[in-house]
């Protein structure tokens, strides 16, 4: 079990590299199944190890111009704040059960793995469809600079609160948020995003600092598995057509929705 564990550690990695993004959303599911983190606890470990893989990605793709510092600020300065207040505040005051009415009980645990779930098919739902070709400069012509501003900031507030709740690095809300309101590249919209998830990551995860003990060991660990793996998947990247990737792994990450919903309803 501990060897599958380490391969789909390398997964995270490996798809992170390939598809610019999706890795964060096994990360959770790996930390709870494979290595049997409790779910709160693993919310926070998904944090450090997506921060830090993602951060580990960032250098090569700024030297490539694939990074657009300004709108990462924009984004990012309310999803850091977000996703801080939420692992400092909101999490610890979440009651455990937060629901009990005879004899269901609703534990904390189930909840956060069920919106995650519920998330991981509306991701794989955008990854089997595929991102549609967009004109760069359609959300130029269509929003004035103060509403665009607006939109970045409401966003990165709404996904920093999500990747609090969870630990998903959000990808899949963030690129499409980025092309369409800012009107920014595909390419770029990917380093973009990847910088955001790294700081807000990793700046969340000190929340979780004061009112928890990490096993540092198993937290470096897997993240230097998954950072061998992105190292692997930027480089097959160059090699691989990202299309077909992008929809396997889509229905591969629709499965797994599917099967941690089945598992968390019937347990």
């Amino acid at each position: 079990m501990i060897l599958i564990a380490y391969l789909a550690s390398l997964l995270i990695g490996l798809s992170l590299g390939l598809l610019g993004g999706g890795g964060s959303i096994l990360t959770l599911p790996v930390l709870v199944y494979l290595f049997g983190v409790d779910t709160v606890d693993a919310t926070a470990y998904s944090l450090f190890i997506v921060g830090a893989t993602a951060l580990a990605s960032i250098l090569p793709k700024a030297r490539a111009g694939e990074v657009d510092f300004k709108t990462a600020f924009w984004f990012g300065l309310p999803s850091i704040a977000a996703v801080y207040f939420t692992r400092s505040v909101i999490m610890p005051a979440i009651p455990d059960p937060i629901l009990t009415s005879g004899e269901f009980v609703l534990d904390k645990g189930t909840a956060l793995m069920v919106l995650f779930a519920v998330l991981m098919v509306l991701a794989a739902r955008g990854m089997i469809k595929g991102r549609k070709a967009t004109d760069p400069t359609a959300a130029k012509k269509v929003l004035s600079p103060a509403a665009k501003v607006g939109l970045v900031l409401t966003e990165g507030a709404g996904v920093g609160i999500l990747t609090g709740l969870v630990g998903a690095g959000g990808g899949f809300l963030i690129i499409p948020a980025l092309v369409l309101v800012t009107g920014l590249e595909m390419k770029v919209a990917v380093g973009t995003s990847l910088t955001i998830i790294a700081f807000k990551s990793l700046i969340g995860f000190t929340g979780d600092l004061g009112h928890m003990d990490a096993d540092w060991t198993l937290l470096l660990i897997v993240t230097g598995i998954a950072i061998l793996g992105m190292i692997v998947g930027t480089i097959l990247s160059k090699r691989i057509a990202s299309g077909p990737l992008q929809k396997a792994f889509g229905w591969f990450v629709l499965i797994m929705g599917l099967f941690i919903l089945t598992k968390e309803f019937l347990s």
